[in-house]
C-alpha cells in the first residue's frame, strides 16, 4: 500500500512549478483559418503511419503525446504545412480539437472548424464517442489513437461494468505509448469512479510525470484528498493552482466546491459568483450560492438565484428545501415553507432531512393538529431503525419543550457522548436547570461560555446560571457590558436578565417594560409580568400579559396551569 507522501508527492511539486497556462498565453492563437491550397496527403489504415514521414509523424506523435501545447502545435503544422484538405490533416485536426474541447476546455484557443473524412475509423470512433457509445477496437490493435479516442464516450460513466471493460485497451495503450499522457489518465479515471483511489493517485502521478503541464492530474489529486477528508490540504492544492492558472475554470469550479463542501461561506460566495459571471447558467453554481445565501441568513438575497433555479428543475430536492427554509426563517411563513416541504416529501418520502424541519416547524405550531402531525413525524423518524443524531435532537428540543426533563435526559447523554457540539451543551444547561440541578447548569453554562466568550447564547445560559446560585455580583458586571452594547432581540433578554437582580418590585417591572420594548414575544418577560400582577390579584392586568404568553407557547405546561386557574376571567 502506497503511503502518503508516495501518493501526493509528485503532484504537490506544483506548488514549485509553473503551469498550463503560462504556456498557453505564449502560444499564438489561430483564429482564423488562413486559405490555403490543398495539398492532400493520402491516409493509411488507423494502424500504420502516414507514408509522408517527417512532418507527418511528428503532427502524429504531438497528437498522441495529449498534451494542451502540443495538440495545438499540431493544429499549427496542419494549417501552416498546408496539410488541412488532406485526409490525414483533416483527421489530425478533427482528433486535435475534440481532445481540446473535451479535456481542457478552459484553454482559450479559436480552433478551426473541424472536418474529419466520413469514412475514416477514428471518425466512426469521434462520433460513436458523442452518443456515449464506447466503439471498441479490434482485440489485436496496435494502434494507440485507436485504443484510447474510444474512452471519450465515457468521460462522464459512472457504471462499473462499462468502465472496467476498457481496461485491457487502455493497457495495450500505455504499453504501445509510455509516452502519452491520455492512457494513463483514463486509468486513473476508471481506478477513481470505481473506487480503487489509491491505484487512480498512482495513475494520475504516472501522468503528471509525463508532463506537468497536465493539469487535469492535479485536480484528480485534488478529488483524492477531498475523498479523504484532508480538505484544508486540498484547498491548498487548489489554490496553489489558481495562482498559475488564473483564467482556468475547471479550477475554479473545483476549488469553488471545495470552499462550498467545506462550509467556508465567506471564501465560497466570491468564489461561486465569479463563476457565474462567466456563466450565469451554470445550474450547480446557481443552486450553490442560493444555499451560502440562506447559510448566511440573506433570505431576500436568496431569492433571486432561486428564482432563477426555478426555471431549470423546480423539483430538485435542495431546491426545494431552500424554498421551505427561506420561507420559515426569513419571512416566518410556517405554511408556506410547509407547502414546500410536503412537495419535497411527496417526491422523497425518505428524506430524514426535510421530515426533520417539517416536524420542528409544525411542533412550534400554535395549532394544535400541527403539533400533533409534527409528533407523529417524529415517532416515525424514531421508529424507524437506528436513529441519527438529528433525530434525537429534535427528541430534545421536543423533551425540553414539553418540559419532560428525564425524558430529555436520555436524549441528551448520547448527545453529549457522541458530538457534544455547542447546542448540545447549551440543550444540557437547560435540562440540568429544569431538573433543579444549579451546579450542573453552571458547569454547562460556564463551558460554553468559555468555549466562545462572544457566544450570546452561552452569555445569556452563564449570566442566567450565576444568578440562580445567587452570584449576584458577577451576574450584574457581565450585564452591565452586554447591555452598552447593541438593541433588539438579545437586548431584550438581557433586561430581562436584570429585572431578576432587581430587589425592587418596580425597578424589576421598569427592566420588564425596557425588555418588551425591545421584545413584545419574549415570553420570559411576559410570563414574568403575568406573576407580578397575578401576585397582586390584578387580574385583568395579569390576563392582559398570560394570553399574550399563552399564543406564544400555547402548550407550555406551567401556563397551561395559569389558564385553567384563570379560565373564567379569560372568557369574559
Amino acid at each position: 500500500m502506497l503511503n502518503k507522501k508516495t501518493l501526493y508527492r509528485p503532484l504537490l511539486r506544483l506548488l514549485f512549478f509553473s503551469m498550463f497556462c503560462s504556456c498557453v498565453s505564449r502560444i499564438p492563437i489561430v483564429e482564423t483559418p488562413l486559405p490555403i491550397p490543398a495539398a492532400p496527403l493520402e491516409e493509411q489504415p488507423m494502424s500504420s503511419r502516414s507514408p509522408a514521414g517527417g512532418v507527418a509523424d511528428e503532427i502524429r506523435s504531438l497528437v498522441e503525446s495529449g498534451i494542451p501545447s502540443s495538440l495545438v502545435k499540431a493544429l499549427e503544422l496542419i494549417d501552416s504545412r498546408n496539410l488541412k484538405d488532406g485526409d490525414f490533416g483533416r483527421m489530425m485536426a478533427a482528433i486535435s480539437i475534440t481532445l481540446l474541447q473535451r479535456l481542457y476546455p478552459d484553454v482559450r484557443v479559436i480552433f478551426p472548424p473541424a472536418d474529419p473524412p466520413r469514412t475514416h475509423g477514428y471518425t466512426r470512433i469521434l462520433q460513436e464517442a458523442e452518443k456515449k457509445n464506447y466503439y471498441a477496437p479490434p482485440r489485436n490493435s496496435q494502434d494507440y489513437l485507436e485504443l484510447v479516442l474510444p474512452f471519450l464516450a465515457l468521460l462522464d460513466e459512472s457504471r462499473e461494468d462499462r468502465l472496467l471493460d476498457t481496461l485491457p485497451d487502455l493497457k495495450r495503450a500505455r504499453e504501445i505509448n509510455p509516452r502519452g499522457v491520455l492512457a494513463p489518465y483514463f486509468t486513473g479515471l476508471v481506478c477513481e469512479r470505481i473506487g480503487q483511489w489509491e491505484k487512480a493517485v498512482e495513475q494520475y502521478n504516472k501522468t503528471y510525470a509525463i508532463s506537468e503541464e497536465f493539469y487535469p492530474a492535479a485536480l484528480g489529486l485534488a478529488r483524492f484528498l477531498n475523498f479523504k477528508g484532508e480538505v484544508q490540504e486540498e484547498i491548498l492544492l487548489l489554490e496553489s493552482m489558481v495562482v498559475r492558472y488564473p483564467d482556468n475554470v475547471s479550477i475554479r469550479r473545483q476549488l469553488a466546491l471545495a470552499y462550498y463542501n467545506n462550509r467556508d461561506w465567506s471564501r465560497a460566495e466570491p468564489a461561486i459568483a465569479e463563476l457565474l459571471q462567466w456563466n450565469n447558467w451554470d445550474e450547480q453554481f446557481i443552486l450553490m450560492q442560493a444555499h451560502l445565501l440562506v447559510e448566511q441568513g440573506q433570505f431576500i438575497q436568496a431569492q433571486a438565484p432561486l428564482d432563477l433555479y426555478s426555471v431549470i428543475n423546480p423539483n430538485n430536492r435542495l431546491y426545494l428545501f431552500l424554498r421551505a427554509r427561506v420561507q420559515a426563517e426569513g419571512y416566518r411563513n410556517r405554511d408556506g415553507a410547509l407547502n414546500y416541504l410536503r412537495a419535497l416529501l411527496r417526491a422523497f418520502p425518505n428524506d430524514e432531512e426535510a421530515s426533520v424541519y417539517a416536524a420542528q416547524l409544525l411542533m412550534a405550531s400554535v395549532r394544535t393538529e400541527d403539533q400533533k402531525e409534527g409528533r407523529k413525524i417524529l415517532e416515525r423518524l424514531l421508529n424507524s431503525g437506528e436513529t441519527s443524531l438529528r433525530v434525537t435532537t429534535l427528541a430534545l428540543q421536543d423533551a425540553v419543550h414539553r418540559q419532560a426533563w428525564k425524558e430529555a435526559r436520555t436524549y441528551l447523554d448520547r448527545l453529549l457522548a457522541e458530538r457534544r457540539s455547542p447546542q448540545d451543551i447549551l440543550l444540557a444547561y437547560t435540562v440540568e436547570q429544569g431538573l433543579g440541578n444549579k451546579s450542573a447548569a453552571l458547569s454547562y453554562a460556564r463551558e460554553l461560555y468559555e468555549a466562545d466568550p462572544s457566544n450570546e447564547e452561552g452569555i445569556i445560559a452563564y449570566i442566567s446560571a450565576l444568578i440562580d446560585l445567587g452570584r449576584r455580583s458577577e451576574a450584574g458586571a457581565l450585564l452591565e457590558t452586554r447591555l452598552a452594547l447593541g438593541g433588539g432581540i438579545i437586548k431584550s433578554r438581557y433586561y430581562y436578565l436584570r429585572s431578576r437582580l432587581q430587589t425592587n418590585e418596580e425597578l424589576a417591572m421598569n427592566d420588564l417594560r425596557s425588555s418588551l420594548f425591545e421584545d413584545p414575544r419574549n415570553l420570559n418577560a411576559l410570563t414574568a409580568m403575568f406573576e407580578i400582577y397575578h401576585s397582586h390579584k390584578d387580574e385583568r392586568r395579569a390576563v392582559y400579559y398570560l394570553k399574550q404568553a399563552l399564543a406564544l407557547a400555547p402548550d407550555n405546561p406551567r401556563l397551561k396551569r395559569y389558564e385553567a386557574e384563570y379560565e373564567r376571567v379569560m372568557k369574559n
